[in-house]
């Protein structure tokens, strides 16, 4: 099995080991795993959409327009009760990385850097001075509230309180909130180092970066789709991360899902079809 799997299924039994042993007598630990269970897929999947499908694509490269409600809810919700992620400062990043990506720039990862290095920098990524994302929606108060380091602090001080009052065991909350949070970096280490090192995935176009696609069934329902990045570098302003029917793509199912709700559509820029992909049509 390939490292990444092999952490990412690992860290899964591991959660649902500790639900088990550290289930609080009041609930049993069947009641516990569940709990556990229902606890993990709502912050993964409410991070998900936020992170991948609405912050990345939605604001970072501007491929879909989304309600402005409907990002600014979401923002809220996600950064008060699930794993938080500033989304200024993320989109700013992002960008970054885009722009000088796996060399000197690059706020998340460069080259060299090897596994230990790059989970450092999932908590602490390279300092830049650039500000790149000004856009209109991230000045929206929402926005620069979620964005404040006082509300990081009180919400998660409040999401994790919040927890252990409902589940009344202060183990078993940390169980939960650590738990999911760990998963998350495994998330983050997907997309900004296995992704980004040759010696993993494949690559359909020959570019000047490591950018690698991993198809593999966790990793891509993990993050949404964000680790087909060789086809996502090559066409970044793209909507969908797939540039094959053939490739599996929970990002995009996820984005026509929205879309049959009426919160989202394609823009102008986002809907342009690369003429060097292999797919005949968007399917949007």
């Amino acid at each position: 099995m390939k490292g990444y799997n092999l952490a990412g299924y690992a860290l899964i039994v591991v959660y649902a080991a500790a639900c088990l042993y550290f289930a609080p007598p009041a609930l049993g630990p069947w009641a516990a795993l569940l709990i556990g269970a229902v606890y993990f897929v709502a912050c993964w999947f409410v991070g998900g959409v936020y992170l991948s499908c609405v912050i990345h694509m939605g604001i970072a490269h501007r491929a879909l327009d989304y309600k402005e409600w409907f990002v600014q809810s979401l923002s809220l919700v996600n950064n008060t009760f699930g794993v938080y992620i500033n989304p200024t400062t993320w989109v700013n990043r992002h960008r970054l990385h885009h722009r000088f990506a796996d060399h000197p720039g690059d706020p998340n990862k460069l080259a060299a850097d090897g596994p230990f290095r790059t989970l450092w920098l999932c908590l602490f990524p390279y300092r830049t001075d650039v500000n790149i994302a000004n856009d209109a929606i991230l000045q929206t108060w929402p926005m620069r509230l979620a964005g404040n380091p006082v509300y990081f602090v009180v919400a998660q001080t409040g999401s994790f309180l919040l927890l252990w009052w409902l589940v009344h065991s202060l183990t078993f909350a940390l169980v939960l909130w650590v738990g999911t949070r760990v998963f998350a970096m495994w998330v983050n280490m997907v997309q900004n180092y296995w992704t980004h090192d040759r010696r993993w995935g494949y690559r359909r176009y020959d570019d000047k970066d490591n950018a690698m696609n991993i198809a593999d069934w966790l990793p891509v329902t993990a993050t949404f789709s964000a680790c087909l990045q060789n086809n996502h570098h090559h066409s970044p302003g793209f909507l969908r991360l797939s540039h094959d029917d053939s490739e599996y793509d929970l990002g995009f199912m996820t984005v026509k899902a929205i879309k049959a709700l009426g919160l989202v559509k394609a823009s102008h820029y986002g809907a342009q079809l690369p003429r060097d992909i292999p797919l005949k049509s968007l399917e949007f």
